[in-house]
């Protein structure tokens, strides 16, 4: 619709609310990460201020035209507006309900052709009702996906914030062995950030997962998939950010109780090896969950003080059985406890405070029984294992956060921020066996042509260390200030993490000075008996052999991150919005010894964007966008790359195995113990840890997109995604370049002390300090890639890309139905996934298996674990009368890559099955076929009788209606330790979820 068009149309009533809903020439405008903004064109002569009031809470502002007619209010509390054109103290237009989202433009424009006294005159006292606002927010550049409490309602997914994450495109579920988590535009799922009002909330460690609220508590959770703006960083994925509901002037409460049978739950699928042998029986291996929510909210003081109390009280009860080599049943308890508590203070309506406090906690009880699966009888009771606040790889950290936020209106043009929260997470996990002290055994050998697996007695194998705890504190201080057609924002973003963590092994004490246990390994001997990198090591040829390994990290590290930035929305003219950001941030990192090991000043990161309201009236958005984006090393890092750990092995022959505990009988050592890659126990000197002047780990990326207004309710559109991590952190572990160093400069490396690991940019050149003689005489030795070459392999660039193409088109609500539709074909390649190694599920962030010495990488190019070349998702809800209403969620994607990982000729680096290869030969990444496609739908139905005025509601979800079960994740290393293919290749690690059923009542006071 054109500009005259519109104008035409502005004069009659019938036509009057589409008319102020149509965008013009859209105005400067920045959000911060927990409000939003309107902003908006009055025509000249039809009014001089705009007048906003929050419909549930009473706040009330008055902004004032500009000279140009133009008008914009900065850092609203998402919520519901009334926005009234006011002239010499009359209301000549009203639009209500103008709904506020988190980090969004909102354009409401009031404009004519001419205002004349005569349409001035005919539009005074019109009040226009409904929100009919336009779909495309042309004044922004970023990609994102936001969902509200209403679609989070409706919509049949589960209820956790990773779920609702995974609507949005491109997003995948990351490696079940890292838990619940998502990867966003390729990236590994330790690479996003979390925000709860403002704070972040991302699991402080790892960087895997986050600290959740009660799920109702969500009124908007907003996922940006690229493009976000400089006030965003330390995160090279994805961006997931929720604000929270808060109370109004009307009292409101409510509860429901939510219920998914075991009864109505398939069973899940057997998982087999390759050769048909039976590894896991897990029909029997269902759960059922009961959860009780409720809310209450209201006005302690009307118009000034508001309340928001929330809670979810979680409780799952199943029984799982273990595997072959592990063969247990339990029955174990899941209680999860979430509550949370806002308080709203409209001190005045120029100042704001709010206080935020909520707490996630979760503990899970298994009680263990034996199992023999060759007679398919439970045993005696083995014990018992109690886990609080960690989950899978601690993908679900749990704790309590406390958050208060300042936002001052000091002109209409001055906007300031002010923001500070802390989290502290307490985990544990401990073991009571009724065997007494069993250690980890793993590994298995051939016996007569078949498989055998040792018996055992461990519950949990490695535990977490005793005091195991996270704790995290954070301020953040905003300042927008409009200057003409400038709406500059400036802003400082620092939070430090802590954390004492750290792994030791369940078992008898090792008797050595910290403690912690030996576990086993078993495996078959090679035919001449020869271990590569054990020189010593000379075992029976062909025969079985045990490894005993002493492992034991723990320690205190902790991460300072800061940050400042700065930004710039240029209104060029009445159809461009120009936007320019630069933040600059520090890293630094502190290993146990309270020594900084990197420290990163000046990265910076410029953010590029630009748009288009091709038409003038927000019917046809154009944009594009560049940015650079960095984050910081985890904190794990520090606890083994930076701190003093013990990982020690030793081989060994044997009689016999303890039939309880799995323990070789007549153990005998062959060969003496070896410190893999330097863990020796010894407190590296944190010169000896990283190279100097390390790049931080960061990626550039391009989007350009359109969006386009079909109608007055579908919005299509198209995206072009291009990412490239331009530098990395990892660790290698190769004294050779030091070496190859040594002759290149004619220095004598003989005396020099080289530590078992060093971070560094992989690809790169890279600068160390050593020690030459062992007694503090440090140089700096700049390797090469020619120092870091050997018989002809050396390291290749760093390579990791992602390209994707998203075509799109969503359908308004019109109070009947609701849809969107998603296709994304994208691809992630290169030999680096980044953050982790989901190929074998390695849990250690930024110190990966990748890196460690250039053999580990030849054939490790091509397509990465979280590639997906084609997605589609549907969603959306139907109204069909005020008492019914149907809801359904489809997602179909394509498999990810499969690999074969083994031993390469001669074991160079002496790593074992760690190479890409197999039965001797390369065995590209990516080059053993792909996992099948998986297609998961959902549906839902809602009654909410008219005899309960709809406050009742009864709902029945079901889940993966069609109960397929397909891999999405299996076992890719093919060869064992000494390079003998093993049964478990391509064994699956994890199916998607059978169908199952979930029933809720739900009633608002």
């Amino acid at each position: 619709m054109s500009k005259n068009h519109s104008a035409r149309l502005f004069l009659r009533p019938t036509a009057l609310a589409l008319a102020l809903g149509l965008a013009a020439a859209g105005s400067v405008q920045a959000q911060s990460n927990a409000s939003g903004v309107v902003f908006g064109r009055v025509s000249a002569g039809q009014g001089s201020t705009v007048h906003l009031q929050n419909v549930d809470t009473g706040l009330s502002r008055d902004i004032a035209v500009d000279a140009e007619g133009r008008y914009r209010a900065a850092s609203l509390p998402v919520g519901r507006y009334t926005v009234s054109l006011m002239r010499d103290g009359a209301t000549v237009s009203t639009r209500e309900s103008v709904s506020v989202q988190v980090g969004t433009g909102t354009d409401v424009s009031f404009v004519t052709d001419a205002a004349t006294a005569a349409n001035a005159a005919t539009l005074e006292g019109i009040q226009v009702t409904g929100n009919t606002l336009p779909a495309i927010d042309v004044s922004s550049v970023d990609s994102r996906t936001v969902l509200t409490a209403e679609q989070l309602q409706k919509l049949p997914i589960a209820r956790d914030v990773t779920s609702a994450a995974l609507l949005a495109p491109g997003a995948v579920g990351g490696d079940s062995r890292y838990g619940n988590v998502a990867s966003f535009g390729g990236a590994s799922a330790a690479e996003n950030q979390y925000y709860i009002n403002g704070y972040s909330v991302t699991n402080a460690l790892t960087g895997l997962g986050l600290i959740s609220l009660p799920y109702d508590a969500i009124e908007q959770q907003q996922i940006f998939t690229g493009g976000y703006g400089a006030e965003y960083g330390r995160s090279t994925g994805g961006v997931v950010n929720m604000i929270t509901k808060r109370g109004g002037n009307t009292w409101k409460a409510g509860g429901q109780v939510i219920y998914t049978p075991e009864a109505l739950r398939d069973s899940p699928r057997d998982i087999y090896l390759t050769n048909g042998q039976i590894f896991r029986d897990r029909h029997k291996n269902k759960s059922w969950t009961t959860e009780y929510s409720a809310y209450i909210s209201g006005p302690l003081i009307k118009d000034k003080l508001f309340l928001y109390a929330t809670g979810d009280f979680i409780r799952t009860e199943g029984f799982t059985r273990g595997n072959t080599s592990n063969a247990t049943d339990a029955n174990y308890t899941n209680k999860t406890n979430r509550y949370l508590a806002k308080i709203d203070w409209n001190i005045s309506d120029n100042h704001l405070l709010e206080l935020t406090g909520f707490s996630d906690k979760t503990t899970e009880q298994n009680d263990i029984y034996g199992y023999d699966y060759a007679t398919g009888t439970r045993g005696a009771y083995r014990g018992s294992l109690y886990t609080k606040n960690y989950g899978t790889a601690g993908a679900t950290p749990g704790g309590d956060v406390y958050i208060g936020k300042y936002t001052g209106y000091l002109t209409d043009d001055l906007t300031v921020n002010a923001l500070y929260g802390n989290s502290v997470t307490r985990h544990a996990q401990t073991v009571d066996s009724a065997g007494g002290e069993c250690p980890l055994v793993s590994g298995s050998f051939l016996e007569n042509g078949k498989a055998t697996f040792p018996p055992n007695c461990y519950l949990q194998g490695q535990l977490l260390a005793p005091g195991a705890q996270d704790k995290t504190h954070g301020w953040r201080l905003d300042v927008e200030y409009r200057l003409g057609d400038h709406d500059l924002r400036a802003g400082l973003d620092n939070q430090t993490l802590a954390s004492f963590s750290g792994n030791a092994y369940e078992g008898p004490d090792s008797g050595r000075a910290n403690g912690g246990s030996y576990y086993w390994v078993y495996g078959d001997a090679s035919k001449d008996g020869k271990v590569n990198g054990f020189p010593d090591v000379a075992l029976p040829p062909g025969g079985r052999y045990a490894q005993r390994v002493y492992y034991y990290a723990a320690s205190s590290v902790k991460t300072i991150q800061e940050a400042q930035f700065i930004e710039d929305h240029w209104q060029v003219n009445d159809r461009w919005l120009a936007y320019l950001g630069l933040r600059n941030e520090q890293f630094k990192n502190i290993n146990g010894a309270g020594d900084v090991y990197v420290k990163q000043r000046h990265q910076l990161a410029p953010r590029l964007g630009l748009t288009w309201d091709v038409f003038g009236d927000s019917s046809l958005k154009v944009y594009g966008n560049a940015g650079r984006y960095h984050l910081a090393i985890p904190s794990n890092v520090a606890v083994r790359a930076a701190s003093g750990s013990y990982f020690l092995r030793q081989f060994g022959t044997f009689d016999s195995i303890d039939p309880v505990t799995g323990i070789p009988v007549g153990f005998v050592p062959n060969g003496r113990e070896y410190a893999s890659n330097g863990h020796d126990g010894s407190n590296p000197d944190s010169r000896t840890i990283a190279a100097k002047g390390m790049d931080a780990y960061y990626q550039d990326e391009y989007i350009l997109g359109f969006d386009k207004q079909l109608g007055s309710e579908w919005v299509v559109g198209a995206k072009a995604t291009h990412r490239k991590l331009k530098s990395s952190i990892d660790d290698f572990c190769d004294s050779r370049a030091f070496s190859n160093w040594g002759e290149r400069n004619g220095v004598d490396m003989s005396n020099a002390v080289i530590s078992g690991c060093y971070l560094f940019n992989p690809g790169k050149n890279n600068t160390f300090q050593v020690d030459m003689d062992g007694k503090g005489s440090f140089r700096d030795v700049t390797l090469t890639k020619a120092d870091f070459t050997n018989n002809g392999i050396g390291f290749p660039d760093l390579k990791r890309k992602y390209y994707a193409l998203n075509l799109y088109a969503e359908k308004q609500f019109d109070t009947k139905w609701y849809a969107k539709f998603d296709y994304v074909f994208s691809r992630s390649y290169g030999n680096s996934e980044g953050m982790l190694k989901s190929d074998i599920g390695q849990r250690d962030p930024s110190v990966t298996q990748d890196w460690d010495a250039p053999e580990i990488m030849v054939g490790g190019n091509g397509p990465l674990p979280n590639d997906r070349k084609h997605q589609f998702k549907a969603y959306g809800f139907y109204q069909m009368t005020p008492e019914w209403l149907f809801s359904a969620n489809l997602v179909v994607a394509s498999g990810r890559p499969v690999n074969c990982i083994g031993m390469a000729p001669g074991d160079p680096i002496q790593y074992g099955a760690a190479y890409f290869y197999c039965d001797g030969k390369l065995s590209k990444r990516g080059s053993r076929g792909r996992l099948p496609w998986t297609e998961q739908l959902n549906i839902g139905a809602e009654w909410r009788p008219a005899f309960a005025s709809h406050k009742l509601g009864f709902n029945v979800d079901v889940f993966n209606v069609f109960s397929q079960q397909r891999e999405t994740s299996v076992i890719e290393v093919g060869e064992n330790a000494v390079g003998v293919p093993v049964a478990t290749y391509k064994r699956a690690n994890s199916y998607s979820d059978p169908r199952y059923f979930r029933f809720s009542v739900r009633y608002d006071l």
